[in-house]
Parts: C-alpha cells; structure tokens; sequence
C-alpha cells in the first residue's frame, strides 16, 4: 500500500499556524514512508472562499516547502462528481430529500431547546416526507448501535448512532457540504491517512457512515490537539501572528518556524533543533501527544535565532535584502546584504530585526545616538581620530584586516587600548554605541562614507570642545 496523506484547508482567509503544523505531520508521514503529500482546497463555502485565499493557501506552502504532488485539486471543480454520488445514495436509499424550510427547522429547534434537549434535525421528512420546490439532500444516518472511531493518537472513541442526525449532503442551491465532498474526495485521491485537528474529530462517525454506505475503504484516522497561545486560549491574533506569512514578513526562517512547529505535540528526547532528513527519519503520527500544545513566542525567536546563526549569507542574503526594502531603504547604496547577513548573524532574532539594526549601513545620518556621542565622542580622542581618519583615507585596500591594522597602529601610537579607539570610532560611523566587530563593521561601511562620517563627529567633538 502507498501512503497518502493530504492537507485540505477552507480558502475563508490565510493560512494559519495551525493549518501548517498540520500539513506538517502529514509530510512528514508521507516522506517517512516513501508515500505521497496532496494538497486540497476545500472551497465549498461559496460566501466565504475566495481567490485570495488560495493564492494566500498557496504562497504559504510554498514558503513553508512542504512540497505536495502534482496540482492542488479544488473541490469547487468537482461539483458533477458529488452530484453523481448523491444520487448513488438516493437510488441505494442511504439518502433522501428534505423540503424543510428555515422556518420549520428554527420552529423544530426552538421546540427542542424548549424541551431541554440538544437541537438536531428530527428525520421529519425522511419518515414523511413533503414537497417543495429547492429540497436539500439529507444522508440518511443509522438511528442504532455505535461507530467506533479508531484512532492512532487518542485510541478508540466510540459515539452512540443515536446522537447524530441526518446530514444535509447537498444544499438546495446544489452545492456539497464539507462533510460529504471529504468523503469523496478521500476516496478518489487513495487517501490512506487522515491527519486533521481534534475539532474534526466528532465529525468523524458521520463521514464513516458515508464511507459504509458508498462501501469505500475506510482511512486511518489521526486527530491532533490544537494549538493554544501561552495564556491557554485558543491560538488568536492577539497572541501575535497566526497567519504564515506574517512570520515570513517578520523575518523568520521558514526551516526555523516547521522546526518549531514539529514540536508542538511531538518530541524526541529533549532535541529542540532537527534537520528535515532528522524531522522525516524520526517522527511517527503514534508519538504524537494527545494533549493540546502551547505556542511559546520566546522558543520560536531562539529556534530562529539557531537557524540564522547556522546560515549564511549564501542562504539567506535575499531573505535579507527584501527586509531592507520593506524599510524602504537602498540596498544599492550600501554592501551586498549576503556580506551583511555574515557579520550580524550572531546578534539577530529575526531577520528583520536584523536590517532594523542595519539601516545605517544603507542611509546616511546628521546625528549620534546622544548618550553614546556624550561617552565617546569627547575631546580627548579628537586627536586619535584625526589620525586614524588620514591612516584610513591612505589605505589601498579596503577590507577588514587593513581597517583593524590601521586602527591597531593609531591605538598605538596614542598608547591606547584597541577598544579605547575602537568605541569612538563605531560611534562615529553608526551613529550608536552597538555593531559587529569594528573592523568589519568601518569595511562594509565602505571607505567614502566612513570618512565623511568621521569628519561628522570630529565635527561634534569640535563643537562639544567649544562648548568647554
């Protein structure tokens, strides 16, 4: 038997974390044993679904590389094959149509409400049934025993026939319900392994009589405890970002975030950092925790913190540049960014963080941080930096090695500690007190902008010395 798995998310807006963490395990469980990973857009929510939605679904996998095989199969493409199985299951009579109004079905619930018992629709019409002119198409589901749902993360739950009604299959405008087109689909895409979120799970049985009735192969069933933000709610924005992209835009790595998120209810040992070949080597659908998850902010930004330091530039040099433009700064008038990725990858969390501590490296300044000017920027080194800015002016070669020798030679000239010129000297050319190593950070800076910068803050020291 082949392994397919599938990840088959509603268009009705972006793709949420928890979406991914699902898509996640189902890739994972397809490649760990050589199966195949689809991709299904559930676009039956005709109100709802929209196509910026699916490009949103689709450019958030992308992102993310969980690769699925061939083209993502739409369901609002496959109307005439769902309305072949409702009349499979019309003429086999495990289905029939119901002509009630709104109205019947609001007076029917509000009746039972009334009587102290759950509201559900009460099988008027499949023992009576009426006319109209827009029935709806109800499966017909069995009034006894049970069905058990065989679970490979919380084991065997069993649900009394009698607690569930007759689904709507077909709406009266034609169009399938999500628990009738699933079923289908399943079906003719060979899926062998269901992996969905536990909310999915009391809508299980249901789908199972479908499957009987239509005698398909039933799949195996995993359903996943959701994701809960820190404070035990159910993950929402106000936890921060829950749509895939927006961690893209806030300048995390897509192989930091799946890291992440393979450990939101699976674990191996206490490993936190996993490749992909690690990830598809080790993890199993049976590992996977029953209990609901928290999603921890801290541990994501130190996750993607790994991530970066164990890049390059190489690797990540594009990822940078389009956060330098999304500050609106000119990547042009400043080092490649894959340079930049390589100096300050030690003191980044994100990457945007890390081209918010760059700008100045892209766009020029009239003034200092004032408390690193007030410590650094005094008379006293005036004269250390008036030579070390003719040392500079004189190099032929601009690189970090001939910078730090010129800076080295100055200090000792002046009988100061590397650090004693040094500090000065970043101040002078970053406008604050905080960079990379001098020497690499007054290299990227370039030669013509650094000594228009240091002749910036001799400027400052001057006036300061005027001030006495």
């Amino acid at each position: 038997m082949t392994i397919r798995t599938r990840f088959a998310p509603s268009p009705t807006g972006h793709l949420h974390i928890g979406g991914v963490r699902t898509a996640l395990f189902c890739w994972l469980y397809a490649k760990k044993h050589q199966g195949e990973f689809l991709l299904r857009i559930e676009d039956t929510d005709r109100e709802r679904s929209t196509q910026a939605s699916v490009d949103a679904i689709l450019d958030g996998m992308a992102w993310t590389g969980l690769d699925y095989e061939g083209a993502a199969v739409l369901q609002s493409d496959r109307f005439d094959r769902y309305r072949e199985v409702a009349d499979q299951l019309l003429a086999s009579g495990h289905a029939y149509h119901c002509y009630c109004s709104k109205e019947d079905l609001d007076d029917m619930r509000a009746a039972q409400t009334a009587r102290g018992e759950n509201p559900r629709y009460d099988g008027r019409c499949r023992t009576a049934p009426t006319s109209g002119d827009t029935p709806v198409v109800r499966f017909k589901t069995p009034t006894e025993g049970t069905v058990t749902v065989n679970d490979l993360i919380h084991g065997d739950v069993t649900f009394e026939n009698s607690q569930l009604d007759d689904l709507v299959i077909i709406r009266s405008d034609g169009w399938p319900t999500y628990h009738f087109s699933v079923v289908i689909d399943d079906h003719d895409m060979a899926i062998t392994h269901v992996f969905r979120g536990d909310d999915h799970l009391n809508n299980t049985p249901r789908q199972i009589h479908m499957i009987e009735a239509l005698g398909y192969s039933r799949p195996f069933y995993a359903h996943m405890p959701m994701i809960l933000g820190a404070d035990g709610a159910r993950l929402s924005k106000r936890h921060g970002a829950v749509n895939v992209i927006g961690y893209k835009d806030e300048g995390y790595l897509p192989e930091a975030l799946i890291n992440y998120l393979v450990r939101l209810g699976w674990s191996h040992g206490d490993d936190e950092l996993f490749t992909l070949e690690q990830m598809i080597e080790l993890f199993d659908i049976a590992d996977v925790n029953s209990a609901a998850s928290r999603f921890d902010n801290e541990k994501l930004d130190w996750v993607n913190q790994q991530y970066i330091i164990a890049g390059n530039g190489t690797q990540h040099g594009a990822e940078l540049q389009a956060q330098l433009e999304a500050l609106g700064l000119d990547v042009g008038a400043g080092p490649a960014p894959g340079d930049v990725y390589d100096a300050f990858k030690e003191r980044a969390v994100t990457l945007k963080a890390m081209a918010e501590s760059m700008r100045w490296l892209y766009a020029d300044f009239s003034e200092f941080d004032a408390n690193a000017a007030k410590k650094n920027l005094r008379p006293v080194i005036k004269e250390p930096l008036i030579t070390l800015r003719q040392s500079l002016s004189e190099l032929g070669e601009w690189t970090a090695a001939n910078v730090h020798g010129a800076i080295q030679a100055t200090a000792d000239e002046f009988e100061l500690n590397f650090g004693k010129l040094g500090q000065p000297l970043r101040v002078a050319v970053t406008g604050s007190g905080v960079s990379p190593p001098i020497d690499v950070t007054v290299a990227l800076v370039g030669k013509e902008r650094s000594l228009q910068r240091l002749d910036l803050a001799l400027d400052f020291i001057a006036a300061r010395e005027a001030q006495g």
